[in-house]
């Protein structure tokens, strides 16, 4: 459970406590303004716990309520509060801070004990002061091991940065050694292709006029020469795209990629996709891409579902519903959309979007069948 509601748990149960003590008449001698005084602090203390800034000073003034509260409390059981005292200070100023708080505290209640002629033989007083300084040792163990979680989660955090750092700069380089890669070979394969096509080009034009056979042979080692060059271009492209693509697996990557805990991405799907045509499955996941992108940076939403279906025989579809802010329908489909929707029509697909304002937009994409 979050400390701020244990904290406000442990108001709300004082406050109960106090207002029942008052309506019972538990405590002739608190006035009505006493008791509002109560209650003002109690509900300011509640208020501070939905507060995240400006630790220091809202340390101070939690410790100046407490007291209020101490003070006020009709029934004496606002004192309890000053066990989470420790608890605040070890977050806001450390540990050293922490136990000399909770000395002063348990100080504190032993001088106010102190006051009863001989409280020390009085069995519930030393009841209660024992009570208090094991409140407070709990207090400061439970301070010890949020501190260290909240250490190791910012450790694991950053550990996590510099990993997916690392992994982009792998990234980074493995495309670049990529790109140096296919540099070369375009160089080394297609490069001297072309430069034997434009060199048996000038040969035939030099020969035309005085040797025609040489020029036909020119004309045809060129021709040899570029079908050459578009074998080895359609070999490179096999070779890139050696592994089968499947938009289910796509989808999930991409969703994958995005999901955290302020946007949360679910897949579902029905159906195989086997059989279905590539072009088809590759439009179709473009269209979840850009409706997918749009939902994150443009949209407001924080959940997105996307199901895709696939139907045999019958068509390949997919949807993506946010629930962000939404659009007037027609006025905000951008150039990304509009391409896959030319793209879709080129493959006899169709793509819907339904969307007003504070409802969300769903973005439905269909094509093609079972080849």
């Amino acid at each position: 459970m979050p400390v701020g509601a244990m904290a406000s748990g442990l108001y709300v149960t004082v406050l109960a406590t106090g207002l029942y003590w008052a309506a019972a008449g538990l405590a002739p001698d608190r006035s009505p303004a006493a008791l509002g005084v109560f209650v003002a602090a109690l509900a300011a203390l509640l208020f501070i716990e939905r507060i995240r800034r400006w630790a220091v000073p809202l340390l101070g003034a939690r410790l100046a309520l407490f007291a209020v509260v101490a003070v006020a409390d009709p029934g004496g059981f606002g004192r309890a509060l000053f066990i989470l005292a420790p608890f605040f200070a070890y977050v806001v100023l450390g540990r050293r801070a922490a136990l000399a708080l909770a000395a002063a505290c348990l100080l504190g209640a032993t001088v106010a004990a102190a006051r009863a002629p001989g409280w020390h033989t009085d069995p519930e007083t030393v009841s209660d002061l024992l009570m208090f300084a094991v409140g407070l040792v709990l207090t400061l163990v439970t301070a010890a091991i949020a501190d260290g979680q909240r250490r190791s989660r910012e450790r694991a955090e950053r550990l996590v940065g510099e990993l997916r750092a690392a992994q982009r700069q792998v990234a980074e380089l493995s495309a670049a050694a990529e790109r140096n890669r296919l540099a070369r070979d375009i160089h080394d394969s297609v490069g001297h292709h072309l430069t034997a096509v434009g060199v048996q080009l000038e040969k035939a034009e030099a020969f035309r006029p005085r040797d025609p056979a040489v020029a036909d042979r020119a004309v045809a080692d060129a021709r040899a020469a570029a079908a050459r060059a578009l074998a080895e271009v359609r070999e490179s492209v096999g070779a890139l795209r050696a592994e089968p693509f499947s938009l289910v697996a796509a989808i999930e990557a991409l969703a994958g990629g995005l999901d955290d805990p302020g946007f949360r991405v679910a897949v579902t799907r029905t159906g195989e996709e086997t059989g279905h045509p590539r072009p088809g499955l590759e439009a179709l996941y473009r269209v979840a891409q850009e409706a997918l992108t749009n939902a994150r940076r443009h949209a407001g939403a924080d959940l997105v579902r996307i199901t895709v279906r696939f139907e045999a025989p019958g068509p390949a579809s997919v949807e993506v519903a946010d629930n962000g802010r939404g659009f007037p329908a027609g006025t905000a489909e951008g150039g990304g959309l509009r391409g896959m929707r030319e793209r879709l029509t080129a493959l006899g697909g169709e793509i819907h979007i339904d969307s007003s304002p504070g409802r969300g937009t769903r973005v439905v994409a269909r094509v093609g069948g079972a080849a």
